[in-house]
């Protein structure tokens, strides 16, 4: 059997183990939260290192893209430090395939009218491939990227200034304490309501479903007849939102049991079904197409 194991710097309260098969293989998915503390972040993977088929990166990104651009986390580096044996992934590669089909898929099957909608995209650089897909739409998108992660009181309204910020930022932040961009730990549990006008503005709210949480109104019914496309997403989760009304929940990974897990611990049965050889952009489509993966679809 083969075993993915994602070790995340959030909440051990988010942990699970389950069981699937996979193109016949059948595999053990596990999440190993460690409540923000990075020594035993690093000691997970090491003790981990030569007997998982793929290990994940879970509540940390090792990059994030703009542009055809990788820009390495500087904290994602010193986690890893010492693991050698096991290939490692952080979900990027899915996040610029399996999330820009997912937009795609809701458009031609006319489950989401994103040309007739206004969406908010919580962090643009965080999914760049969701974000380039919600572009091709034409619909109006505003990217949250300043707010939800610097708690900075500026909206971006246009593709072209998203880009642009990124390529002039994204080498300075991904030199800072991840903390300070992503909530870690116990942080990944609060929800402080912020940012409201925005969260009222859109029909759509997209993105990291961590971030989407972190300042959602918390008033019954305040995101009443929105659809919100995100993924690693509980039983708990999905409750929330529909006391707060939301009409439609996509999540761009399938759903085991209760929960949809996150795009690095499916990244990482990828690799593994690749025999640990790390994929490209069509490889990723190509495992894609034989998995036959489509978004899930719920209404609240």
């Amino acid at each position: 059997m083969k075993q993915v194991v994602s070790v995340s710097l959030g909440s051990s309260t988010r942990d699970f183990a389950e069981e699937a098969t996979f193109l016949g293989e059948a595999f053990t998915l596990r999440r190993v939260g460690t409540d923000g503390d990075y020594a035993r972040y690093n000691a997970l993977l090491r003790e981990w290192d030569g007997k998982a088929d793929a290990l994940c990166l879970g509540g940390i990104d090792r990059y994030v893209w703009s542009d055809g651009k990788r820009y390495e986390f500087r904290d994602a580096k010193r986690l890893i430090a010492g693991v050698t044996r096991t290939p490692i992934v952080d979900g990027s590669g899915l996040k610029n395939t399996l999330e820009r089909e997912t937009i795609r898929h809701l458009a031609a099957q006319k489950t989401v009218d994103f040309a007739a909608s206004k969406t908010l995209m919580v962090c643009g650089v965080d999914r760049f491939g969701m974000s380039e897909a919600l572009v091709e739409q034409g619909g109006a998108v505003t990217f949250g990227d300043f707010m939800f992660s610097l708690e900075v009181p500026i909206a971006i309204r246009n593709w072209k200034a998203h880009r642009f910020a990124a390529k002039l930022l994204l080498p300075v932040l991904t030199q800072l304490p991840f903390k300070l961009l992503y909530p870690t730990g116990a942080a990944q549990t609060k929800t402080t309501p912020k940012w409201g006008d925005w969260y009222e503005w859109a029909d759509i709210i997209a993105g990291d479903f961590l971030l989407i949480r972190r300042f959602l109104p918390d008033a019954d019914n305040s995101l009443a007849g929105k659809t919100v496309i995100t993924n690693t997403t509980t039983s708990g989760d999905r409750a929330e939102l529909k006391r707060r009304g939301v009409r439609l929940l996509v999540t761009s990974t399938p759903r085991f049991n209760s929960r949809s897990p996150g795009t690095n611990v499916m990244e990482g049965v990828f690799v593994a079904l690749n025999n640990g050889e790390p994929l490209d952009e069509p490889g990723y489509r190509e495992m894609l197409s034989r998995l036959q993966w489509m978004p899930t679809v719920e209404a609240l």
